[in-house]
């Protein structure tokens, strides 16, 4: 079986909270770095733009004549090409080329821009290399000479890189290092804030712990975070169904301990009534066996009571129910009706059975815990044979549906019926219909409602005559109890052994 690793919410939140963080630093210092490189190349491009234009205005073009190329010359006197070159950072590069693409002036290993030649006067920007040396290049054709074959002159200005990398390097600095400082900041401002965050649940805790095991009582909404307040909610409802499934359990213990009281001082009467006679020297034999009689009557009942007791633990053990198997429900009702015979003689009631035959499948299959539903028709037919008259019958039959959705099982008597008003009551623990002395534990129908319950059936009480006709006739309208099981249909459930 495998453990899980319990989570802790206060690191999951924190997680969830500084991985965004840490992943987006990276990222942040990438774009900082690509904006540095922009904002760097900036004034410089504009610099080196200049500086081609200068260089262009002092292009000389002597237009060819037919026969006669063009001439291109510069004008740039050597002063100012040593100040073009004057740069303690970064070295400088120009070229004029003419309009046959020979070299005129400037750095021969300059390259040449690959594209064609933009329109005059357009400058334009490029990365290359010289000497193996990056630089930034600004590049400008002037006017076509108009001579066919020619092309148009071109001025290149060049520049290393170093003053740009200077430059972006300051610019990373100034907008990273603060972020070193800022972001251990950020971590502990966020760590304080998920502390102060969690706190109420902590105080929740607290309080939880601090009660006492028998305190079910709501634990307060108003001081709890609106986030936390479905919880509570949640936690109070919990505890409102364990309050009243405590009250019910306490209530069912003290009318079980009152009803086995009852045999139980019977027992003890009669044991303590016999012990007397015999110390007395009586030696009635009359006398002692009806005190045995009254003992075995009295034991009986307890040992019922008790085996209803324990029917209805396990009617009301939850986890049973997960493990179901076909049910043959003819074969149950007529094997209860065959334990009940003698009891039925005795009392002089014609009971019966009708329904298909214990063999006869069902159009579906029944699924549940047979001794449970064994139980079920024990219960209702020891409730009818309880309640019916001497000269009465009960009858017990199963009904079968031709279409397989469900089966219906009925138990119907003659006695005295069950009033309207009574049809939820007679369900209760303990509870007997008012108006019989009959002698019962009151737990047959409880134990029945269980059983349906965990099988997820449906019961109701009816009378089995109707109540004006069965008095003119001097009968009690009896009680008809219908169970209703829904059936599985054949081959949705793997075949299990039928019981």
């Amino acid at each position: 079986m495998s453990h899980h690793e319990q989570r802790s919410l206060f690191g999951e939140i924190l997680d969830w909270m500084l991985a965004p963080l840490l992943l987006l630093w990276p990222m942040s210092v990438a774009l900082t770095w690509l904006v540095a490189q922009g904002i760097a190349n900036r004034p410089f491009d504009r610099d080196l733009a200049e500086m081609a234009r200068t260089i262009a205005r002092q292009v000389v073009v002597e237009p060819g004549t037919p026969g006669r190329l063009s001439r291109i010359r510069l004008r740039l006197p050597e002063v100012a090409t040593e100040v073009l070159r004057a740069d303690d950072a970064d070295r400088v590069f120009f070229q004029v080329l003419g309009a046959r693409g020979e070299f005129v002036a400037g750095d021969r290993e300059l390259p040449v821009p690959e594209e064609a030649p933009a329109p005059p006067q357009e400058l334009r920007y490029r990365d290359d290399d010289v000497q193996s040396d990056a630089v930034r290049v600004a590049y400008v054709w002037l006017a076509a000479t108009g001579v066919p074959g020619e092309q148009p002159p071109l001025v290149q200005v060049a520049e290393t890189l170093d003053k740009r990398s200077r430059l972006a390097t300051e610019i990373i600095k100034g907008v990273i290092v603060p972020q070193f400082v800022v972001l251990p900041l950020a971590v502990l401002l966020v760590w304080f804030a998920l502390a102060r965050g969690i706190k109420p649940l902590n105080e929740l805790q607290q309080r939880i712990r601090r009660r006492e095991s028998h305190d079910l009582s709501p634990l307060e909404e108003r001081d709890v975070p609106e986030e936390v307040a479905p919880l509570v909610g949640s936690i109070n409802e919990l505890l409102s169904r364990l309050d009243r499934s405590m009250s019910s359990q306490k209530h069912f213990l003290a009318d079980a301990a009152h009803q086995l009281k009852t045999p139980l001082a019977g027992l003890r009467m009669q044991a303590e009534l016999a012990q007397r006679e015999i110390d007395a020297g009586e030696q009635d034999p009359k006398a002692l066996k009806r005190s045995l009689q009254h003992i075995a009557h009295a034991s009986e009942r307890a040992a019922h009571m008790v085996n209803q007791l324990l029917a209805m633990a396990r009617a009301e053990d939850k986890e049973s129910a997960r493990h179901e198997q076909e049910v043959n429900l003819p074969r149950l009702a007529r094997e209860t009706v065959r334990d009940f015979v003698p009891k039925a003689m005795d009392k002089r009631i014609d009971i019966g059975y009708e329904g298909p035959d214990e063999d006869h499948p069902l159009h579906g299959r029944l699924m549940g815990q047979p001794l449970l539903v064994r139980e079920l028709i024990r219960n209702l037919v020891d409730n009818a044979l309880q309640y019916t008259p001497g000269g009465g019958t009960v009858t017990v039959r199963v009904m079968d549906d031709p279409f397989g959705q469900v089966v219906v099982l009925q138990v119907e008597d003659t006695g005295p019926g069950i009033p309207e008003a009574e049809h939820e009551l007679v369900f209760r623990p303990f509870y007997r219909a008012l108006g019989t002395n009959v002698d019962g534990s009151g737990l047959g129908l409880a134990i029945v409602r269980e059983i349906v319950q965990l099988h997820r059936a449906e019961i109701s009480i009816a009378d089995a005559r109707p109540r004006g006709s069965a008095a003119l006739q001097g009968l009690g309208p009896g009680a008809l109890f219908t169970v209703r099981f829904a059936l599985v249909q054949r081959g949705d459930e793997p075949q299990t052994p039928a019981t």
